[in-house]
């Protein structure tokens, strides 16, 4: 287990940290992945996994994306990654609060809602299936997370 936890710098060209995001990667646009991108992965890297999560959904927290077993050898994520179960380079998508797996875009009932993107760098490649669930995917991440860092979005529908 590591002892400190370093950090990633999550990144993305199309919206500040903070900041809002376009449209075109929301429900009311294209509903696309947005590009990302990252640094800062320590030694041991094996592979990377992705959250990105909604806390302010009426329901309770709301999973946008799931994406893990990323190459350690990747450090950005182009825009628009296939809904798929598994990607060309081995990465797999697990199953949102859609019911579906792949990237589904901010659409919030009302207000601004902030949406998190987590990345985790891990010292392992995940023992999972496509399709595994957020809890899963933590589950499995547990005592072996090196480090990771956030980039937060908000959204308003208009």
């Amino acid at each position: 287990m590591a002892e400190q936890m370093g950090n990633l710098v999550l990144k993305s060209p199309a919206f500040a940290h903070q900041g809002a995001i376009p449209s075109k990667y929301t429900c009311d646009g294209e509903d696309v992945s947005p590009p990302l991108e990252w640094s800062g992965a320590p030694a041991g890297t094996k592979s990377f996994a992705l959250i990105v999560d909604d806390p302010d959904a009426p329901i309770g927290t709301f999973n946008h994306w799931i994406l893990f077993n990323i190459p350690a050898g990747v450090n950005q994520l182009a825009e628009g990654i296939p809904r798929k179960d598994t990607l060309a380079d081995g990465s797999r998508q697990g199953k949102t609060s859609w019911r579906k797996v792949g990237y589904g875009g901010p659409c919030p009932p009302s207000g601004t809602h902030r949406y998190f993107f987590t990345l985790y760098a891990l010292d392992v490649m995940l023992d999972l299936p496509a399709g595994a669930s957020k809890e899963q995917v933590l589950q499995a991440m547990s005592g072996h997370i090196l480090a990771k860092g956030e980039l937060m979005g908000t959204y308003k529908r208009r």
